[in-house]
């Protein structure tokens, strides 16, 4: 080879060298240019020489370079450099799964040492309260709580079972980032004092921007099983049973048949009876039975059977806690009025937003059907929740959900609610779930003093949680005494706060503006609120305010992504049951 030819057969073989690596080595030709230049082909071998000693160098600036592009997309790049910074001492590009799983890791990391201080909180918590009466929970109680749940689904994301979908990776870490706005405001609402205190406060913020770090790159890994796409136009489909009622996909075949019997129908695990006719008297002695029976049989997992617990005819005074490690559980009363579970906890008592719920469930593949559950702590008495549920998967049927200010609180994961009827006052209906309430009643009913209604307050707090609420062919009417009070369909909880409203019958008691500001211009612009096909005086979309995140007219495409089907990806978690179903609007 002659020493002309040397230069131009350069160009073309030192990028092949580095392609053999996977990576292109960056300025290749500018060294080329330079090899080229020299005289001698000694000179010439020199320069390859030292050329071929710098490609790993310049493949690990690649490394450097994939990683600082990635961070720059996520809302936290510090955060993001540091947890993916053992890949940038390693040769050769980082593709997107390797950083994401890379970036979970280190989340979960974060986590276990949050975890370590609030669980020394909390045990000198319990101490102080051995000596004293029983007293409000803390903070740091509600944040070892959401701690654990966020170790188990950051463990199910990175110990993927078969079947999990990038939809079930992109909702446990929605809800996952949730878990930690919660412990921050449980902690701000009733903080652990000292300087452990302020310490888990600091690391649950570091917590929560790593999980968002996971989140921005999940969007990137395309090597997962997704839902599948569903037509929009004539072909759209919503599931439906046999008897014409529908529910999502994610439902066995023996759950709808026990969501479609009656209690005489149906063989229960347990049967609670405040008259003492039953297998037990309080409903949360059923559940630790249940829960303990399932699992002396080797029944504890998402596949396990439905536990039936049976809530007969009675008013229950009492708090019901279906945990995270219960899944499965059904709570079946005797219909709506009949079986009632009452509570009375608040934030005006001492108690965080969490913490009062009448009826708590985070325990996968919560069922209740034909329940009333009461807060009744009255419109003066701040946040006091009815019903909380986190569980992913879960479905709330036929129920009436009753209390005044932060009646149901859909916290995260996948929910469905139909005919069932909710009642409230300032934010009735909140929380960071991606949920769907579908043929249900929805009743503003009066508050205290010189309060405004509201009947949302949705909590996305980031631009990639798939989260949101959905209602769906449901009926917003006020309550008789409702009066003049100013009502409106929500206000943004958080800066990406999503609400829609499809095909719903909304009376004039919506205020015409539609929505409500939470303070000032906050999230006006980074908010998503939607309307499509209502019905009622109260859906003239004239008058609505013209914030830039506010959408009165959605397209029938725009509207049908908030669907069972599409936002909840309701038909596809299951095998084919043989039920027939349509999804969409």
């Amino acid at each position: 080879m002659s020493n002309s030819q040397f230069g131009p057969q350069l160009h073309k073989t030192f990028p092949i060298y580095c392609n053999h690596l996977q990576h292109k080595l960056l300025h290749y030709s500018c060294l080329a240019k330079m090899i080229d230049s020299y005289e001698s082909v000694m000179q010439k071998i020199f320069a390859i020489y030292v050329a071929i000693a710098l490609i790993p160098a310049a493949c690990g600036s690649a490394a450097a370079n994939d990683v600082a592009a990635a961070c720059d997309a996520t809302l936290y790049p510090e955060a993001c450099a540091k947890a993916l910074a053992s890949l940038t001492a390693n040769a050769g590009p980082k593709k997107p799964a390797e950083m994401f799983y890379v970036s979970v890791e280190f989340a979960k990391s974060r986590v276990v040492l949050a975890r370590d201080v609030a669980l020394n909180l909390t045990s000198a918590s319990a101490l102080r309260a051995s000596t004293a009466s029983l007293s409000p929970s803390q903070g740091v109680d509600d944040c070892l709580e959401l701690l654990d749940v966020t170790l188990e689904q950051l463990n199910a994301v990175l110990h993927a079972k078969k079947g999990v979908t990038f939809h079930d990776k992109h909702t446990w870490l929605s809800a996952a980032l949730t878990n930690q706005v919660t412990c921050a405001e449980s902690l701000a609402a009733v903080p652990a004092s000292g300087a452990e205190g302020d310490l888990l406060a600091g690391r649950v913020e570091v917590v929560g921007q790593h999980v968002s770090v996971s989140l921005a790159l999940h969007k990137n890994v395309k090597d997962e099983t997704t839902a599948p796409s569903v037509s929009v136009g004539g072909n759209r489909k919503l599931l439906e049973a046999d008897g014409g009622q529908q529910f999502p996909s994610w439902l066995t075949a023996s759950d709808r048949k026990l969501l479609e019997a009656s209690p005489e129908e149906v063989q229960a695990d347990a049967v609670v009876a405040a008259d003492g006719s039953g297998t037990h008297t309080t409903i949360q002695e059923a559940i630790e039975f249940v829960t303990l029976k399932a699992s002396d049989d080797g029944v504890s997992s998402e596949k396990g059977g439905t536990k039936v617990i049976y809530v007969k005819a009675g008013t229950y005074k009492e708090y019901v806690n279906v945990a995270r490690k219960q899944k499965n559980v059904m709570l079946m009363g005797d219909g709506k009025d009949k079986s009632v579970i009452v509570g009375s906890r608040s934030v005006g008592g001492g108690w965080t937003t969490y913490s009062t719920a009448t009826v708590a469930a985070m325990g996968f593949g919560f069922i209740a059907k034909g329940l009333t559950i009461i807060n009744n702590s009255g419109p003066s008495k701040h946040q006091a929740v009815a019903l909380r549920v986190g569980a992913d998967k879960s479905v709330v049927y036929q129920c009436s959900i009753q209390g005044y200010q932060d009646t149901l609180y859909t916290h995260s994961n996948r929910q469905f609610y139909t005919e069932t009827d909710i009642y409230g006052t300032v934010d009735f209906i909140f929380g960071n779930s991606a949920v769907v309430l579908q043929n249900c009643y929805i009743q503003p009913r009066k508050p205290g003093g010189s309060q405004k209604n509201s009947i949302t307050a949705q909590g996305r707090s980031d631009p990639n949680q798939n989260t949101g609420i959905s209602f769906h062919k449901s009926r917003i009417q006020g309550s008789s005494d409702l009066g003049g009070t100013a009502t409106y369909l929500g206000r943004p909880w958080q800066k990406y706060s999503r609400t829609v409203v499809l095909k719903t019958y909304i009376d004039d008691s919506v205020s015409s503006a539609g929505w409500e500001q939470w303070s000032g211009s906050f999230a006006l612009s980074t908010l998503f609120y939607g309307e499509y096909g209502n019905t009622g005086p109260g859906s003239d979309t004239s008058g609505r305010v013209k914030w830039a995140g506010v959408h009165p007219a959605l397209s029938e495409e725009e509207a049908s992504q908030f669907s069972v089907a599409e936002f909840i990806a309701g038909n596809y978690w299951l095998p084919d049951t043989g039920v027939s179903f349509i999804s969409g609007l």
